[in-house]
C-alpha cells in the first residue's frame, strides 16, 4: 500500500540526493542537475504558501519511494515539480498516486491550470503526463545537465467543472 505525507526534517534533502543519484546512474545527467534540484527546492522551502503549495512523500513499506512538489507559478498557475519514484517501487502505482494527490490539491487551492517541465527521454513521467490530461505545448533542445536532451513543457488546463 502507498502512503503519502508531508515532508519531515531531511526529505527535502533526501529529494536532491536521490535526484542527483538516481538520474545520474539511470540517464548519465551530471552534478549540474542536482544543483537544479537543489535550486528548486530552495525556492520552495525559502517561499512556502501552504494555502497553494504542498509536497508529499510517497511511502510503501515504511520507506520513502516517491516526491512530488507543487509550485505556485502564478495566481491561476501552479507547477507540477520533481516527480519522482524509486526504482524499487516502480509499477506500484506510486507516480499515479503522487498525481493524483498533487492536482486535486491543485484544483482546490484554485489553480485554472498546472504546467511542468521534463525531457522527452522521461517516457514513464511523459505517459502518466499525458493520461492525466496534460498536452505537450513546446520542445527545444538542451544541454543542461545531459547530451541530446530535449526539454519539454506540458500544460493541463483544469475544465470549469473539475
Amino acid at each position: 500500500m502507498i502512503s503519502l505525507r508531508a515532508p519531515r526534517p531531511g526529505d527535502f534533502g533526501w529529494i536532491v540526493q536521490r535526484h542527483g543519484l538516481l538520474y545520474a546512474e539511470e540517464q548519465g545527467w551530471d552534478a549540474r542537475f542536482e544543483g537544479v534540484v537543489a535550486g528548486v527546492v530552495s525556492d520552495y522551502v525559502k517561499t512556502f504558501d501552504p494555502a497553494r503549495e504542498a509536497c508529499w512523500i510517497a511511502e510503501h513499506a515504511g520507506r520513502s519511494v516517491g516526491s512530488i512538489m507543487l509550485a505556485r507559478e502564478s495566481d491561476t498557475v501552479g507547477r507540477l515539480r520533481l516527480l519522482l519514484v524509486e526504482p524499487s517501487a516502480r509499477g506500484l502505482g506510486v507516480g499515479e498516486t503522487l498525481i493524483r494527490e498533487c492536482l486535486s490539491y491543485a484544483r482546490t487551492a484554485g489553480y485554472a491550470e498546472i504546467i511542468l517541465w521534463t525531457q522527452s527521454n522521461l517516457l514513464p513521467a511523459r505517459r502518466l503526463y499525458a493520461r492525466h490530461g496534460f498536452v505537450l505545448e513546446d520542445s527545444w533542445p538542451y544541454d543542461g545537465f545531459g547530451q541530446g536532451l530535449v526539454s519539454e513543457s506540458w500544460r493541463l488546463k483544469f475544465q470549469a467543472e473539475d
